[in-house]
């Protein structure tokens, strides 16, 4: 069977959509639906289990920490998250150029890296003209940086979904569904979302 283009654009959007997904080819490799809701379940759990062990620790931490305290190791510890800070840029900007999904994680990452990098300068620097470089760096270079590096990805790949029909356009970032139909009951992917999911 051949389509026109005049026959694909008489199409309803969800004729499209329903065309696009029995199209999309089924890559091999994905586990079984029982042991993708199992990961999911599990990671889930795993995810929740470290939150709530973090909120003791954390206030265990606020009350027992000294406020000044002299660190080992950290000419090698600023050098060492700068070098891994560096390697990240680099991949990113590589994976950018070249135009490869690899940009998706480096850049959310790198840009969860300078955010770390803004904290850590404008908390560890003294009051005066270090303290006023801290915060210039960081409100200057590193905090809008890390927005670009990750919104632009993140807009963009929910532009990949949109374009390949996997989810409505209107539908939100915060809301849009994994595209992948393998991971719903019906294998389809649901292509508005329910707002109080």
């Amino acid at each position: 069977m051949q389509l026109t283009d005049e026959e694909i654009a008489a199409m309803t959007p969800a004729e499209r959509r329903d065309l696009i997904l029995r199209l999309a080819p089924h890559p091999g490799g994905l586990p079984s639906r029982r042991t993708m809701d199992r990961l999911r379940k599990w990671r889930t759990v795993l995810m929740l289990v470290c939150a709530a062990a973090l909120i003791p620790w954390t206030v265990y931490l606020a009350i027992t920490l000294p406020s000044h305290y002299v660190a080992r190791n950290w000419v090698a510890t600023w050098v060492g998250f700068d070098i891994l800070l560096l390697a990240m840029l680099v991949l990113t900007a590589l994976a950018g150029w070249k135009r490869k999904q690899f940009v998706f994680p480096t850049a959310f990452a790198t840009g969860v890296l300078l955010i770390c990098d803004a904290w850590f300068d404008v908390m560890t620097s003294h009051r005066g003209g270090d303290l006023t470089q801290a915060l210039l760096s960081a409100l200057l270079v590193e905090l809008p940086l890390a927005f670009v590096l990750i919104a632009g990805p993140l807009r963009l790949l929910r532009y990949v979904a949109i374009r390949h029909g996997m989810i409505h356009p209107d539908s939100h970032l915060w809301r849009m569904p994994i595209p992948i139909p393998d991971l719903y009951p019906d294998n389809r992917v649901p292509l508005r979302v329910d707002p109080h999911d």
